[in-house]
């Protein structure tokens, strides 16, 4: 086949004689599901054709029918009209063959000294952007639905858990908190990560940087970059960012996992501590008494995908020489994919719990159940002079001994405590109650309710500042 019989479209055409196999076609192919970058691609073009144009490379007239040209473009994608072309790859040579066709030969122009390499590299930094406010935005919303439901019970007493055994009474509202503060460093992570990939690659050509005088320090403030890219090879070959935000996701997923795991364990017969909102459960088809929390399983479930899609990045990345190759086209599917699980989840948590009753009556029962104040008893005995690990020693038989009486540390009588220790006096009973165990715990980030309200002012303090520039 001679050259001119080569099918037209393909950027690279003029090197090859023999046009590519349709199945080798649609395998490399990235359209599918790089076109979602074509904002971030207009953007660029923008700059750059700008760029040019300070260079001298272009005149002005060339830049505003550039302009305008891509406006067009922006104009058929926008309104569902633009004519996509799967033989043209991707969302790059479809925009530039487009752009041709309503602007004429100077089109083709606006690729001097850019490569799809750079093009890419600086379309998803521009995009993760983006995401990165929206997924800020969406963090804020479940943190405020945590507080509302912390403010509301910020006196409910309910059982903290190690190994999945009651411990030590907790406050509720000191509970929600807790993935709050979680949430909070999820937030700062994201916030990192922004501002690590705030960098510009564009002007890093295929690798070596552009042959031509391009003042990469303006084009960078002109796409609101921190700074230009230092090194050419670095900038086209690196998708650090995508794997931090697809890391940081992973992390978020686990959060909003242990959450959702939380709520669907107190949502058992076993716990009762929690009933979840018909609009946020379902049925079964089978057992009509069934209300299943299927929207917290599925937000727990989902974060395998944050895990996978990480996974599957590190695993690409991490046999490529420099520079690009096309295995890095791998990292829009798994990036994408968990842009849209964290959009979905982040949606759906903040309605579901508000929608959530706790059980406070419960909760406030089950606190004070299954010798939850032992701890307290031994507190007790140090403040009246006994070393902790003998105090420990002497909890640890009388709870032997209330369990063999069937009864809690407080409905024993004073002379059979007194059997294990004659430092018990009868204001040891005070120290026995929810209450009193909950207001020793004053300390900063303890359970008292002091101290929950002090955490309270803090992160309402931190939500009201609002998302990091």
């Amino acid at each position: 086949m001679s050259a001119a019989s080569t099918p037209p479209g393909k950027a690279w055409s003029g090197r090859f004689s023999q046009g590519a196999d349709p199945t080798a076609e649609a395998f490399t192919s990235s359209l599918a599901f790089d076109r979602r970058l074509w904002p971030y691609d207009l953007a660029g073009s923008a700059a750059w054709a700008r760029a040019l144009a300070r260079a001298k490379l272009i005149s002005e007239a060339e830049l505003e029918t550039l302009l305008i040209g891509l406006d067009a473009v922006r104009k058929e994608l926008e309104n569902g009209a633009f004519p996509f072309r799967r033989e043209l790859e991707d969302i790059h040579m479809n925009v530039e063959r487009r752009l041709v066709e309503l602007s004429g030969p100077v089109g083709g122009k606006l690729h001097t000294g850019r490569s799809r390499n750079d093009q890419i590299a600086l379309d998803e930094r521009l995009y993760l952007r983006d995401v990165i406010d929206h997924v800020d935005g969406g963090l804020r919303e479940v943190e405020r639905a945590l507080v509302a439901q912390a403010e509301k019970h910020h006196e409910t007493p309910m059982p903290g858990y190690t190994h999945l055994q009651r411990a030590q009474p907790v406050l509720l509202a000191h509970h929600l908190l807790a993935y709050v503060f979680m949430l909070e460093r999820d937030r700062e992570r994201f916030r990192d990560c922004r501002a690590r990939l705030n960098v510009m690659p564009l002007g890093a050509g295929a690798l070596a940087g552009a042959a031509f005088a391009i003042d990469r320090e303006a084009l960078a403030r002109d796409l609101g970059f921190a700074a230009p890219s230092p090194n050419s090879m670095d900038a086209v070959a690196d998708r650090d960012f995508v794997v931090e935000f697809l890391s940081h996701g992973a992390i978020l997923g686990m959060h909003c996992s242990r959450l959702t795991t939380d709520l669907t364990l107190w949502a058992t017969s076993e716990f009762g501590f929690v009933e979840f909102s018909d609009a946020f459960a379902t049925g079964s088809s089978i057992m009509p008494q069934k209300k299943n929390p299927d929207v917290a399983e599925l937000i727990r479930g989902k974060t395998g995908r944050l895990y996978g899609n990480l996974m599957a990045a590190l695993t690409t990345m991490k046999g490529l020489p420099l520079t690009y190759n096309s295995d890095m086209q791998e990292d829009k599917e798994p990036l994408f994919d968990t842009v849209d699980t964290l959009e979905a989840v982040l949606g759906v948590l903040p309605p579901m719990l508000g929608s959530i009753t706790f059980r406070a009556d419960r909760m406030r029962e089950a606190a004070g159940a299954h010798y939850s104040t032992a701890t307290d008893l031994a507190d007790y005995l140090v403040r009246q002079g006994l070393p902790f690990r003998e105090a420990h020693e002497v909890v640890g038989k009388t709870v032997r001994h209330a369990i063999s009486r069937g009864r809690e540390l407080g409905d024993l009588p004073l002379e059979e405590l007194r059997q294990f220790s004659s430092l018990i006096g009868r204001d040891v009973y005070a120290a026995l109650t929810v209450e009193a165990s909950l207001r020793a715990r004053a300390v900063w980030g303890g359970t008292a309710p002091e101290a929950v309200r002090q955490q309270l002012s803090q992160v309402k303090a931190l939500l009201s500042r609002g998302p990091a520039a």
